[in-house]
């Protein structure tokens, strides 16, 4: 890679994701923008990790190409660089470290298990391009096409959105989306100290107390079951609530 920023930097956190981190990369790559993809290997254990030095490996040869032998297909993986934590820290830890390596203008978080589709890319980036927002939340709330299940996460996300909505007084409509998008100033500016799906509820207070500028873009959400993956729990709410308190009001 040259020394030249690339317009986007994906930030993919992973942990225990070797059935989807393949395709999500393939899906990635699809993408027609000029880009570097920085994944965060949380300390998997089921064998994410021998994937992703083998990609790593191929991403330092010529032609930088990776044969992924489950699928048969070609990985491009010059613009690929992985890192890997030492123990199990949590999304927001992981997410700490991708910002920290990236390089791109703009950075987007790209969750690792296909709920997500970078196809959107463009979209999100739209109101940043064009001067008008430093932040974009991608909405799985504002009239997107969306895999209909789990009415309870559903209900629990609404009411901590409205929560938080109440303490940073900006309108909202998806705090826990997990496409989140950064003018790379906007990070080197924040303070981020939560580990774990606290990163959430921390980033949007201190977005909303730097005044950046926040704008919301409809998204398409495919949304996986306990049984397919799904890793966030009713704790995670109640550490939501926590860090209501903890960044909203001290």
């Amino acid at each position: 890679m040259t020394d030249q920023r690339p317009r986007i930097s994906v930030v993919i956190p992973v942990f225990n994701e070797a059935a989807t981190i393949a395709e999500i990369l393939f899906r990635v790559q699809a993408v027609d923008l000029d880009k570097e993809i920085v994944i965060v290997d949380d300390c998997s254990t089921d064998g994410t990790r021998d994937l992703l030095r083998m990609i790593e490996d191929c991403a330092g040869r010529t032609p930088g190409v990776a044969k992924i032998a489950s699928s048969g297909r070609e990985l491009r993986a010059d613009n690929i660089r992985v890192f890997y934590q030492d123990r199990n820290r949590g999304k927001g830890a992981a997410l700490r470290r991708g910002f920290r390596e990236a390089r791109g203008e703009a950075i987007i978080i790209q969750d690792a298990d296909l709920e997500y589709d970078p196809a959107e890319y463009a979209q999100l980036l739209v109101p940043i391009e064009t001067g008008r927002a430093d932040v974009v939340y991608g909405s799985r709330f504002l009239g997107g096409p969306h895999r209909v299940l789990l009415f309870w996460h559903y209900v629990g996300n609404r009411f901590l959105t409205t929560l938080s909505d109440m303490i940073t007084n900006m309108n909202l409509s998806d705090v826990w989306t997990g496409y989140k998008v950064f003018r790379r100033e906007v990070l080197e500016k924040i303070d981020l100290r939560e580990d774990r799906f606290g990163f959430e509820q921390e980033i949007t207070i201190k977005v909303a107390r730097g005044g950046w500028r926040v704008y919301e873009s409809p998204i398409s959400y495919s949304g996986r079951t306990y049984a397919e993956g799904k890793k966030i729990s009713w704790k995670d709410g109640v550490r939501a609530l926590w860090c209501l308190v903890r960044y909203g009001i001290f």
